[in-house]
């Protein structure tokens, strides 16, 4: 898992230097909402990206979940449900998306990673 977060982190830097493994989560979830909601925004050009972007999520959040239940992760246990009760309701919603796909559907997605990303960055 690690190597796929390494892989994430070198994409994410493309232009900016990131300080800490928050600023660097954080930075990944804009990225992924960014991408949706281009998706959103101009559907009928961009809907055959869709797949290729909820793949992006499914795997980041998939990493952000391997991160939290590791014994050492030292945030509290309440903190750590709801991070994982949030991260099996993005996977089920993206399964929901691919199965029938629609624009509307994104925006979920899309307020959740920037509102986890805006408090990873202590907005």
């Amino acid at each position: 898992m690690q190597h796929g977060f390494n892989a994430y982190a070198s994409a994410a830097r493309s232009n900016q230097a990131i300080d800490t493994p928050r600023e660097l989560e954080a930075s990944l979830l804009i990225k992924a909402a960014t991408r949706l909601q281009l998706i959103a925004d101009d559907w009928l050009a961009r809907e055959q990206d869709l797949d290729e972007a909820l793949t992006y999520n499914r795997k980041l959040w998939t990493l952000l979940v391997s991160a939290v239940i590791k014994e050492e992760n030292p945030l509290p246990v309440e903190i750590k449900r709801n991070i994982l009760g949030l991260a099996n309701f993005i996977f089920n919603h993206t399964f929901r998306v691919a199965a029938e796909p629609a624009a509307a559907k994104l925006g979920v997605l899309v307020n959740i990673n920037r509102d986890i990303a805006a408090g990873l960055r202590g907005r």
